[in-house]
């Protein structure tokens, strides 16, 4: 059985340094439905380490952000991180976070999960690689959600940040485990990318606020 390793680590390849607002998109947010949000950055919940695999996995988990719903089909080849994210969803962790980053070029993901929003912040157990795509262009097309981590010297740091790829993506090394597929709401993140970076570069805070309220999961 594949287990967790009960550690404290950095769970994602950029930590941004820009302070957050909670500050609603002007131009192209017309084009999004979007609710002003009380979430704010504030300090992890402490969640105990899944002690086992699940037995039965969602069949469905949905994202409740503040611009809308996203839904999720989990991928069953990733039980680990399946494991977590239901561990952390079920206990609140997610709940009233803000999604901290944004790619625009080359990686084009919305990286969320971090309720700290620094970039850093995770739970107090991390886990190993699974279900990695091949090394090839375009191994994470759009819909694609993936745990983000450490990167390739840091085999054991996914935790709680997870990205979704809202278009093929060709500089994405294959070192994040893949654990689900966006089913509805892809639209959601493609008009977030529209809008950009709260500073117009290509990697930053997303100008438009996006904090998820809660998970539901079925």
């Amino acid at each position: 059985m594949k287990k967790f390793v009960a550690l404290i680590s950095a769970m994602t390849f950029l930590v941004p340094t820009t302070a957050l607002a909670n500050t609603q998109a002007s131009g192209n947010s017309t084009t999004l439905k979007c609710a002003k949000t009380k979430a704010i950055a504030h300090s992890t919940l402490q969640v105990p380490t899944p002690t086992e695999i699940l037995k039965k996995f969602p069949s469905q988990i949905t994202f409740v952000t503040n611009c809308g719903n996203i839904v999720v089909t989990p991928n069953v080849k990733a039980p680990v991180a399946l494991t977590a994210i239901n561990a952390l969803a079920l206990a609140g962790y997610y709940d009233k976070s803000l999604c901290h980053r944004l790619t625009t070029s080359g990686i084009y993901v919305l990286q969320c999960g971090d309720p700290t929003a620094s970039g850093t912040g995770g739970p107090m157990f991390t886990f190993g690689n699974e279900n990695l795509p091949k090394d090839v262009k375009n191994n994470y097309p759009a819909g694609t959600v993936a745990m983000a981590n450490g990167g390739p010297t840091n085999l054991n740091s996914n935790g709680s940040q997870f990205f979704f790829v809202y278009a093929d993506s060709t500089l994405i090394p294959a070192v994040y485990p893949i654990w689900g597929r966006i089913k509805s709401g892809l639209e959601i993140v493609k008009a977030l990318g529209k809008i950009g970076t709260k500073d117009g570069s290509e990697d930053n805070l997303p100008k438009q606020v996006i904090a998820i309220e809660k998970i539901i999961i079925n």
